[in-house]
């Protein structure tokens, strides 16, 4: 009888902020939607078939999220977070192309977006 080898299907990524209810809003704005589901206290917006970011209070942790988010639409992604009045590194881009950028939340959570060429 073969085994079959376990595999990982899913991504749930948490970032844990200070106030719920303002994380909402502005990872609303990050997103450019609402969360997809709540969960009891987790929000989680979906970012492909099998990963999700889910943002819960955690105070103590809050702040020390870093993720990296490959994603199409960049320059209009910074429009929407600036209009959001969300703050963002310079853009860089580097030798193969990719434009890589920083945005970090109110909790000092990063979140670097990156657009490949």
């Amino acid at each position: 009888m073969p085994t079959s080898t376990p595999t990982m299907t899913h991504l749930y990524s948490v970032v844990p902020v200070r106030d719920l209810a303002a994380a909402l809003r502005w990872f609303a704005a990050f997103f450019g939607r609402p969360a997809d589901e709540r969960v009891g206290s987790e929000a989680l917006w979906r970012v492909s078939d099998t990963a999700w970011i889910v943002v819960d209070e955690h105070p103590g942790r809050a702040g020390h999220a870093l993720l990296t988010l490959g994603v199409t639409g960049l320059d209009a992604i910074l429009a929407r977070l600036v209009a959001h009045g969300a703050e963002h590194e310079p853009v860089e881009t580097y030798g193969n192309g990719v434009r890589h950028v920083v945005v970090v939340d109110p909790d000092g959570n990063r979140l670097s977006l990156a657009e490949a060429p």
